[in-house]
């Protein structure tokens, strides 16, 4: 067996990307060459290759594969492969020369992750170019139901969005398993960018609910991004072009409820968020129960926004 420090060393050397000293090292122990190729290391059970492709060293991945005999497959302890470390961390030729070597462009790891979906995490669009230029499938879903088009709306990057439009123009028409889709998870996360290209481009209704509910509008409020919420209910009131059916008025988008008989109200004061509350009032809202009898008002603890609903309150 391996001395374990030799192995220590030799897999500290292919996190620096050392690949000199580390093919001088190797050539002294042939133990420890084996360890490195076929052993798995620490919690995740990764592999020097593992250890390469997340560090971006091209040189010491190539050596590894190529002179040393390792399997650009290896999996960890969570499924995951070489490709999908360098999709995840945006390095592009890491990844180039994996899928050259015959990696499975569509591999996957735990919950169903596929490489694209690692890719969509971060804002390279060169590496998901690479990708898809390289055949991986943009309408795969993981476990929750998401595909790569919702992950790329969580992250807000609309350079990325208009890119996976134009190579797929039905990717936006998704649910997850508890139906929420694109324009709630861009709108939760405050992507304002995102969320225009989603009204203007994608066939979405913005009053849509999701299995517990919640409204894009609401998920917006809920979260402070008053200036989303106010593009919601402008786009609401001018309707959009294409397939899209006339929505809902004004008063009524803002008058919604979710599964629990919570209002946009209940979600606004839940958050603290005074000028979402502001924005709610202005435009209508006043307070009122939910199906447990509890009031908007009643979750706050901000005495602002508690005196600007002091005289709204209106349960029915």
């Amino acid at each position: 067996m391996a001395d374990q420090d030799k192995v220590k060393r030799l897999l500290r050397l292919t996190q620096e990307g050392n690949r000199g000293l580390l093919e001088e090292e190797v050539c002294k122990c042939e133990s420890a060459r084996a360890a490195l190729v076929q052993g798995h290391f620490g919690r995740s059970g990764d592999t020097a290759v593992h250890y390469a492709a997340r560090h971006g060293h091209l040189q010491v991945l190539k050596y590894l594969i190529e002179d040393l005999g390792a399997d650009v497959e290896l999996v960890n302890g969570d499924y995951k492969r070489a490709l999908h470390e360098a999709a995840s961390m945006g390095h592009r030729e890491c990844l180039r020369y994996l899928i050259l070597r015959g990696a499975k462009i569509d591999c996957l790891k735990k919950a169903d992750w596929t490489p694209l979906m690692m890719a969509c995490t971060r804002r390279n669009l060169e590496v998901i170019k690479d990708l898809i230029d390289s055949g991986a499938n943009v309408t795969l879903k993981n476990k929750d139901g998401w595909n790569c088009f919702q992950i790329a709306c969580r992250e807000g990057n609309p350079e990325i969005i208009q890119y996976l439009l134009q190579v797929s123009p039905g990717i936006w028409d998704v649910e997850s398993k508890v139906k929420r889709t694109p324009l709630h998870t861009a709108a939760m996360h405050g992507c304002s960018e995102v969320v225009d290209i989603l009204l203007e481009r994608c066939g979405y209704r913005s009053d849509a609910k999701d299995s517990c509910g919640v409204t894009p509008f609401m998920d917006a409020v809920q979260n402070g991004h008053i200036g989303i919420a106010k593009l919601l209910l402008k786009k609401h009131k001018e309707g959009h072009r294409g397939t899209i059916e006339t929505l809902l008025t004004l008063g009524a988008d803002v008058h919604a409820k979710d599964s629990k008989g919570r209002s946009a109200l209940h979600m606004a004061c839940a958050g603290q968020h005074t000028k979402c509350i502001r924005q709610l009032v202005d435009a209508g809202l006043t307070d009122s129960p939910d199906n447990t009898g509890r009031l908007a008002s009643q979750l706050l603890k901000n005495p602002e926004a508690l005196k600007l609903l002091e005289d709204v309150t209106d349960i029915k």
